[in-house]
């Protein structure tokens, strides 16, 4: 019986043999990959919650700083978040505390400058939005259209798109060119949700500039039932095909 037993146990371990040296090395390099994977993404998550800590302190400190007007350690801070951290979202936050902050103490110029660095280096698509808004509010209210123009070029969401209408009638009227102002207004109206509060300012807008955006809509509507039922068809008598026929 021990005999059978070890025969059986030579057996299995001649097969184990035969399997491994066909298999082993493919193994092997299974478990090198997978195991390197993991490796890698937990140093990757490691790597961002660090990451996620340290840009935290230096927004704190920005925010801090800036509530106390502290302008020489607001801007170091946020210096060194922006250098170390650029690719966190506390840097776009930070940098539109900072930009509020410059702009209340009188230096606009610097203001321009923060809010031009979110643009080129946006985290989302909403704050390179906001960042173009604000920094065009700024050009605007120095009295560089062009440039507060150039600010809101190219695509935005969505969301932005009647705030950056309403924005470009706003400098339409400054420089005294109603009716693209209307055009941008009636555009920002039409784009804005009808439950915003801001929907009935841009109506006050319009009504200034001596349009009815409710009665053009209504006017609009009416005019297609008119022209529906103009489309249809109307019961005549049939004339004769008969070239003789006077009628």
């Amino acid at each position: 019986m021990a005999l059978q037993l070890d025969l059986e146990e030579q057996e299995q371990f001649d097969e184990f043999k035969h399997f491994w040296s066909r298999w082993g090395d493919y193994i092997v390099w299974a478990l090198i990959v997978v195991l390197g994977a993991y490796a890698a993404w937990s140093g990757w998550h490691y790597w961002q919650r660090r990451q996620a800590t340290q840009s935290a302190v230096l927004f704190e400190t920005v925010e801090h700083a800036a509530e106390a007007a502290d302008l020489v350690l607001m801007e170091r801070s946020f210096g060194d978040l922006k250098d170390k951290f650029g690719s966190t979202t506390y840097s776009n936050q930070a940098a539109f505390e900072v930009a509020k902050t410059f702009y209340e103490k009188g230096q606009s110029q610097k203001a321009e400058e923060i809010l031009s660095w979110v643009i080129k280096n946006p985290i989302e698509p909403g704050y390179e939005a906001l960042a173009k808004l604000r920094l065009s509010a700024l050009l605007t209210e120095r009295g560089a259209f062009g440039e507060a123009r150039t600010a809101l070029g190219g695509s935005t969401v969505p969301e932005f798109n009647a705030l950056f209408e309403d924005r470009l009638g706003d400098i339409d009227l400054l420089e005294k060119d109603p009716e693209s102002a209307k055009a941008h207004f009636t555009k920002a109206w039409t784009a804005m949700d009808a439950r915003a509060p801001y929907r009935r300012f841009l109506e006050a807008k319009l009504n200034s500039l001596g349009v009815d955006p409710t009665a053009t809509g209504k006017s609009t509507e009416t005019s297609a039932k008119l022209s529906s039922s103009t489309d249809a068809p109307t019961p005549s008598n049939k004339k004769s095909a008969d070239p003789k026929d006077p009628s």
